[in-house]
């Protein structure tokens, strides 16, 4: 078996070294990985760009330890684009996947899972994403279903476009477009009020407590991802779980479809899914949240 494929990719080559090598359940090769890396490219690179990563990496295959890296190696070349962000005592330098050059190195070093930041390198410090994450006690698709329904009426009320994704694992995120406007805390203070108006409507069926004693068999809605340095997983990013379940957007026609659940969508098919644009016409242009924080708290008056 050859030990090293390949990839010429624009200008430059990028080696997968031991295509063979099983890196998820199910006999998914390193190989099999990039060439889905590469045939997704076009459709993940757009939400990938500028954006600082964490990468879940898995480099002894199923069996074998992760570990989440937020610093760039010295060992990676120097054409691979990084940002230097500030953090508690110093700072640290994300990568940065701009290209498919970089999708397949990536992949080479078994960063299966990519984890990005809502907000972009150029205003580090303005989101332009608001992620809610949907989060079930139970591997219970019809209780995300039911929250991302009552999520998407409470968005919509309040004059914001919203999205679906399947997150690969269990549940859904719902995806709101700011326009940079706003900085880390007022799109997380702003994204924990619309949480806890949708749990105080439906206290049996949903919790905003962080502390998974105190939610019982409520479904959790996250908002934590809209902090500071906070990442959520990457549009068709995949998960390291059998089958290579992908996180992938989809239609709230999709999400309604009674097929659908969190890991409807592989490595073999995620790139059906890509081409029909799912979330044409969806994000649109992002908002402020001023408008929609006074529609809110007239909601809550009344």
């Amino acid at each position: 078996m050859n030990d090293v494929r390949t990839y010429r990719v624009g200008k430059r080559s990028v080696e997968v070294h031991r295509p063979g090598k099983e890196l998820l359940p199910d006999g998914i090769t390193k190989g099999a990985l990039a060439d889905y890396h590469r045939a997704i490219a076009p459709f993940m690179l757009p939400h990938l760009r500028g954006r600082p990563l964490m990468l879940e990496r898995h480099p002894d295959g199923p069996d074998g330890p992760r570990f989440m890296q937020k610093d760039t190696p010295d060992s990676y070349p120097d054409w691979i684009r990084r940002v230097e962000v500030a953090k508690e005592g110093g700072t640290v330098t994300h990568t940065v996947c701009e290209d498919t050059a970089t999708l397949l190195f990536l992949v080479d070093r078994a960063a299966l899972t990519l984890h990005r930041w809502q907000s972009r390198a150029g205003r580090i410090d303005r989101p332009d994403r608001l992620v809610f994450d949907l989060d079930p006690a139970k591997d219970d698709f019809g209780t995300v279903r039911d929250a991302a329904r009552r999520l998407h009426e409470l968005l919509d009320g309040l004059g914001l476009p919203a999205a679906p994704m399947t997150t690969g694992s269990r549940g859904v995120h719902v995806v709101v477009p700011l326009d940079g406007r706003h900085d880390f805390d007022a799109a997380r203070d702003f994204a924990r009020q619309v949480a806890q108006t949708l749990a105080d409507e439906h206290p049996d069926a949903l919790t905003t407590e962080v502390r998974k004693k105190d939610r019982g068999d409520r479904l959790y809605l996250d908002v934590l991802r809209n902090g500071y340095a906070q990442t959520a997983v990457a549009p068709y990013s995949v998960r390291a779980k059998p089958g290579g379940p992908v996180a992938t957007p989809m239609t709230w026609e999709q999400l309604d479809d009674p097929t659908t659940d969190a890991r409807r969508w592989t490595v073999t098919d995620a790139l059906e899914q890509a081409r029909t644009r799912p979330w044409e016409g969806l994000l649109g242009r992002g908002r402020a949240l001023g408008p929609a924080l006074r529609k809110l708290h007239a909601q809550q008056r009344s």
